[in-house]
């Protein structure tokens, strides 16, 4: 099993709906935000009809954990009805409430579709691999090939950070979105520095992530080229909004994503 897959693969818990998320990371070095989603996403996703794929899922980030451990997740049915159920998950390390996220699911129903661009820039395949835009400890990066493009300045700054998994993944839909959720968490927040020529790299600032939501719309294949495509619309009182889209390499918009994150002086 590739390190990525073994991310995902949560054991369970010592009691009903708990489940065990092994350690992203080598030990002192802070937890990878896009483990507490795609865990979470993984527990809660354990616990519905496998006819509900997820609609939407909203996480905040309380405290920070610890890379080198494994996370508890405790899941709590809030509703199941006739075509959609809603779940609650509380992520705890040490006996400390790390992050807490809910995540809605239901049916496919019929309705109006849009959502789809015409052309895409760049062909992933012509850009040098670059890596996410930081380092990353946590994330097995030999099984990801990642080539960011920034474009634009100041306020009309907008990164593009195509990827795709080097790993054999199984044909499961569900693993193609958890992986989609845990490579698209990675310095997103730091388009919001971006804006005003700073980044998360150099540590001018205090950064970090308070608060991730995303929406799902369509199905995406993990081990093909995906666009994140990312702004920050806004930022004040030391904190900044980064919005974006993940965009499959057909064009198709598979799910929408926003995030707030720290990004205040340091003292």
């Amino acid at each position: 099993m590739s390190a990525l897959l073994r991310l995902l693969d949560l054991q369970p818990g010592e009691t009903e709906d708990t489940w065990i998320g092994p350690a992203s990371g080598p030990d002192g070095k802070r937890s990878y935000g896009g483990q507490f989603m795609a865990q979470s996403l993984a527990a809660a996703w354990r616990t519905v009809d496998t006819d509900r794929p997820p609609t939407n899922m909203h996480l905040q980030f309380l405290r920070g954990g610890e890379a080198g451990q494994p996370v508890e997740y405790t899941v709590t049915r809030v509703f199941d009805g006739r075509t959609a159920a809603a779940r609650r998950i509380d992520a705890w390390q040490n006996g400390r409430l790390l992050t807490t996220s809910t995540v809605s699911f239901a049916i496919e129903l019929a309705g109006p579709e849009h959502g789809t661009r015409t052309s895409l820039p760049h062909d992933p395949s012509d850009l040098a691999q670059t890596g996410p835009a930081g380092p990353a400890p946590s994330m097995p990066l030999d099984e990801l090939d990642i080539r960011i493009a920034d474009e634009g300045t100041g306020e009309e700054f907008v990164r593009r950070f195509w990827w795709r998994t080097t790993a054999a993944l199984p044909d499961d839909p569900q693993v193609h979105t958890l992986v989609g959720v845990f490579v698209s968490d990675v310095y997103m927040i730091d388009p919001a520095l971006k804006v005003h020529g700073h980044s998360m790299k150099a540590r001018t600032h205090r950064s970090g992530t308070t608060d991730s939501s995303i929406w799902f719309h369509r199905p995406l294949r993990a081990d093909e080229w995906n666009l994140l495509e990312t702004r920050s619309p806004a930022a004040a009182r030391g904190r900044g909004v980064v919005t974006g889209s993940l965009i499959r390499a057909d064009g198709v918009i598979a799910a929408t994503l926003a995030q707030e994150g720290l990004i205040a002086e340091r003292d």
